[in-house]
């Protein structure tokens, strides 16, 4: 039985939701693994509970999808810059760091050539995708790359990916209620843009590759 998403509802309001939310998202580009996503549509389907929207009552609490947005955002934000600085200053250490780490190895394999030729646009398509995110800060730090051709970009992905998965999860319960279901329907939704970004990322390489 689909399990109603009422009693998360009062959660929304809590600060605790926003921090987990801002941590969750913050650590991501370190370790790709967490369900930052997962994390953000829940807590957008908890907020689409709390004001009344999935019953079709006007939204008085709008600013806390915002503040959601928000926070995603700017941690996004921050996590890529904390990664990116890193690599900026890391050196043989964190080259076998990343060797250490085989979902990384083979992500900045894949998408290193692709972060030299696809320029700013690049990380914001890569936000979408599997550990994108990590390597292309990883690979922006490590190359020097100078931070105002690098925040801007950032900023967009951060902002991109976080008002998408918003806005899965919010209108998601406007459509088909404030239940796991449309909980795991939004995350779909999440996984499939995940997989058509990492598809596109690789694809300019692969061209090139068979050229």
């Amino acid at each position: 039985m689909v399990e109603s998403l009422g009693s998360v509802g009062p959660l929304i309001g809590s600060p605790w939701i926003y921090a987990l939310v801002a941590l969750s998202v913050l650590l991501d580009v370190f370790l790709p693994v967490l369900p930052s996503g997962v994390l953000v549509i829940a807590a957008a389907t908890a907020a689409a509970a709390g004001s009344g929207a999935a019953a079709d009552a006007v939204p008085h609490d709008v600013p806390d999808i915002l503040l959601l947005l928000l926070c995603a955002a700017t941690a996004s934000v921050l996590g890529d810059l904390a990664a990116y600085r890193l690599a900026w200053r890391g050196g043989p250490r964190l080259d076998r760091a990343i060797a250490r780490s085989r979902r990384l190895s083979a992500a900045q394999e894949r998408l290193g050539g692709a972060l030299a030729r696809g320029g700013g646009a690049l990380v914001v398509l890569a936000r979408f995708a599997p550990a994108g995110r990590s390597v292309v800060s990883l690979v922006a730090g490590a190359a020097h790359r100078r931070v105002r051709e690098f925040l801007p970009w950032s900023a967009l992905a951060g902002l991109s990916w976080a008002g998408y998965s918003v806005a899965l999860g919010y209108f998601g319960a406007q459509w088909l209620g404030a239940t796991w279901l449309a909980t795991g329907v939004s995350l779909l939704a999440l996984l499939g843009a995940g997989a058509g970004a990492a598809y596109l990322v690789r694809r300019p390489a692969e061209a090139s590759g068979t050229a």
